[in-house]
């Protein structure tokens, strides 16, 4: 009975469900109203959790929605994604990694928002290039643990000893180079 409440009062669980009709219409059937991208952009800007529903096939088109209000904001002068990045993720599509590309991807917004104050912190310090080597670091450890995942050993060497521990650098250049020669050998 509880279940067909939230159904009815337009929540699944805690997500308002919102329902695209073959007009491009959306609806909030949380507030009985129709709504614009705008508002789903502000939505997710206040975190307020929803699913995005085709009125008639009932499919959940979230993520094209979301990709949609995107679009949105790069055509309208507020680019976030520098051509590079799109280049890169545009090129992971068929990649051996494209199967570990989402939840990193994920997990670096995950890390960015945890320290974000932060890194305002330490613009205003005017210490502009700490923030930005600590998130890289985490990402490299990141991406270490995640090919360790997928492709186990790859971190591994059998010839050489380990730089010291010291030598941060040269450690995550090696795993670098091992992980780009076990991709080369994927790709073959």
């Amino acid at each position: 009975m509880v279940g067909r409440a939230k159904a009815a009062s337009g929540e699944i669980g805690d997500a308002i469900i919102i329902k695209k009709y073959a007009n491009r219409r959306l609806y909030n059937t949380a507030s009985s109203s129709y709504i614009t991208l705008e508002d789903l952009a502000r939505m997710v800007r206040e975190n307020v959790d929803f699913q995005v529903l085709d009125a008639k096939s009932g499919d959940d088109i979230t993520h094209a929605i979301l990709t949609q209000i995107i679009m949105d904001e790069e055509a309208n002068g507020e680019q976030m994604l520098p051509v590079s990045f799109l280049r890169q993720l545009i090129g992971m599509y068929g990649n051996s990694m494209q199967a570990m590309m989402p939840s990193y991807l994920e997990a670096s917004m995950a890390n960015f928002r945890d320290n974000q104050s932060k890194i305002r912190e330490a613009f205003e310090k005017g210490l502009s290039a700490t923030p930005f080597a600590a998130i890289h670091e985490t990402n490299m450890a990141m991406m270490r643990a995640a090919a360790d995942v997928f492709l186990p050993g790859m971190g591994k060497t059998k010839d050489k000893p380990k730089p010291a521990a010291t030598d941060e650098l040269a450690v995550l250049r090696e795993q670098m180079a091992a992980m780009q020669k076990k991709l080369d050998e994927l790709g073959k």
